[in-house]
């Protein structure tokens, strides 16, 4: 995979297949959701990723250190776990889609971040993105019939998620430069999975003698961890370590549409309102994108 993404070709195609991935992911929770509890869906999810891993956790148990140890609970917590729980607590209430068009402020959160904390750069095209994109997600979190009446906080759920991503997206490409994406979204699992796996312990389950659609939503929830997290993650960090941060991030301006395109075949309602506002935000991160990145060794 290395070899495969110093090519801009591969780069590309990694892009739009980490969509895919992720874009499927909404209905992948939604589908989880109508079994199991928000904690519980996440918790299957991080902890049936760990279980992947685990085989290859002792032998590479030595490339954990005082220097990277912070860096990897970032990645653990931040960029998987705590996540995987938000999404789970917002899809509660808002449709698949929306959380959908939601996460693509992941590019704009990255950006504040690596200004505030990461010593990266900004200009002016880049703020005025980030406004356009964040009056763009006010509009998505407000609902009401064409007036702001009244707020969906399970929206913010999906935004906090996205800040977590900007955070996790700089940790790797500032601090963890020497390990490849695959080691790096392993030894994540290796924090968090415990937690998930304690908790699933104590959690009661479905009667699956009431619940005749329990064990296919727990398949849904299965796929969802191989594919939207193991996979996904493995690609992605893969791909943050052999291109612009920006360019990396972007693949959250693509969900959206194969979300909309799931929630539209699962019968979710789709407004003129949703088009507008993920247009905003789209419009924002194409600006943010257009102004370029600095360079990075």
């Amino acid at each position: 995979m290395e070899k495969f993404l110093e090519k801009k070709f591969w780069q590309w195609v990694a892009l739009f297949v980490l969509a895919l991935i992720w874009g499927s992911s909404f209905i992948l929770m939604k589908k989880g959701l109508a079994s199991f509890s928000d904690s519980q869906v996440a918790s299957i999810r991080i902890f049936a990723s760990f279980l992947f891993f685990f085989p290859f956790f002792f032998k590479n148990l030595n490339l954990i250190n005082r220097k990277n140890l912070k860096s990897l609970l970032i990645v653990g917590f931040l960029g998987s776990a705590i996540p995987a729980f938000l999404f789970t607590k917002a899809q509660t209430v808002i449709d698949s889609s929306l959380a959908g068009m939601l996460n693509s402020l992941t590019p704009m959160f990255t950006l504040i971040i690596g200004w505030l904390f990461y010593k990266s750069t900004i200009d002016i095209r880049k703020i005025i993105g980030i406004l356009l994109g964040l009056s763009g997600a006010v509009g998505l979190i407000y609902k009401g019939s064409g007036v702001f009446s009244s707020i969906d906080f399970h929206s913010i759920f999906v935004v906090l998620a996205t800040i977590c991503y900007g955070i996790t997206a700089n940790e790797i490409k500032t601090n963890l430069k020497e390990m490849d994406g695959a080691k790096i979204t392993m030894l994540g699992f290796l924090f968090t999975g415990p937690f998930a796996g304690v908790y699933l312990l104590f959690s009661k389950f479905p009667d699956a003698g009431i619940d005749k659609n329990i064990y296919t939503n727990l398949g849904f929830v299965l796929i969802l961890a191989l594919f939207g997290t193991v996979l996904a993650l493995i690609l992605f960090n893969n791909l943050i370590k052999h291109t612009p941060l920006l360019f990396s991030v972007s693949v959250t301006y693509l969900i959206p549409i194969i979300a909309i395109m799931w929630g539209v075949f699962d019968g979710e309602l789709i407004t003129l309102s949703h088009t507008l506002w993920i247009g905003i935000i789209l419009l924002g991160v194409f600006l943010i994108n257009k102004a370029g990145v600095r360079k990075e060794s």
